[in-house]
């Protein structure tokens, strides 16, 4: 269908095809074909195909229980496919480095472990050796500009800075692809804020393929280049949305005429798909 805009439609249930243009900026950085998942009560996925664009932020958005974090997980291999092929540059899962920060912070990091700890024990599951480790952590926070005590123990921190240390430790092993699910989502509204620059913030330093789950839609459009609007089960792609607003965004993004416009249009697709339950 024709473009309007940053709103760009897609076949319902297919993956997005690339204008000749886009080919080069959006080259594929996973490619997923034939995704078929069930579980005992529900047919989740079935012949799903999907493409997330290298360099970009990819928002993953659709009505409660469509299979948002189920996709995530299965492309992370922490839940088995049945049937179908996901590649990385055209390479399996066990080639590529990923990071991956949960929901619940609060049982993503290791009360026993200093937060500078936290963030290295990945790199010590690597072997590398301690020079490096500090060398690596002390390189990222630098360039992150993190101001918090890093000696300090979980508990010992607040709900945003606990996250803040699982997206380092997550960032901390260079990974090829970062995965966020609903990373803000046991947050209050003062520090989702503080955490969604944070993020941003993140994104343009490393130019990381970054794939967020999000249950806010403001926030999905907000921080994304591309929104995946998911169908309910069996998820099929209701629209795969481009938004590409400057960077770094503020609050102002959210009023100009751009980001209304692409929010609009989501919550059109998404209480489309809602009524349809």
């Amino acid at each position: 269908m024709g473009r309007q805009g940053p709103v760009t439609r897609v076949e319902e249930g297919r993956a997005p095809t690339r204008q000749a243009g886009d080919a080069a900026a959006d080259s594929a950085h996973v490619t997923i074909r034939g995704l078929t998942k069930r579980f005992p009560d529900a047919i989740v996925y079935e012949r799903f195909d999907l493409d997330i664009p290298r360099g970009k932020l990819v928002s993953i958005f659709g009505p409660n229980g469509c299979g948002k974090s189920t996709l995530i997980n299965m492309i992370t291999g922490l839940i088995p496919i049945d049937a179908g092929e996901i590649l990385f540059d055209g390479k399996p899962l066990r080639d590529i480095k990923f990071g991956y920060v949960f929901q619940n912070y609060r049982e993503a990091l290791f009360p026993w472990l200093r937060a500078i700890d936290n963030i290295q024990y990945p790199l010590k599951l690597m072997k590398l050796p301690k020079a490096e480790r500090l060398t690596r952590t002390e390189r990222m926070v630098a360039g992150l500009g993190v101001k918090i005590d890093l000696n300090r123990y979980p508990y010992e921190l607040s709900g945003g800075q606990q996250q803040l240390v699982s997206i380092m430790r997550a960032l901390v092993v260079e990974p090829q692809i970062l995965f966020l699910d609903e990373p803000f989502s046991a947050l209050d509204y003062e520090m989702t804020l503080f955490m969604r620059d944070q993020l941003q913030r993140v994104f343009v330093e490393t130019g990381t393929t970054t794939v967020l789950v999000s249950h806010d839609l403001e926030e999905a459009v907000y921080l994304a280049d591309r929104i995946l609007l998911l169908s309910r089960c069996p998820a099929s792609i209701s629209d795969y949305v481009r938004y590409d607003a400057a960077r770094p965004r503020s609050d102002a993004t959210l009023s100009q005429h751009d980001f209304v416009r692409v929010k609009a249009h989501c919550l059109e697709v998404f209480q489309r798909e809602v009524r349809k339950g």
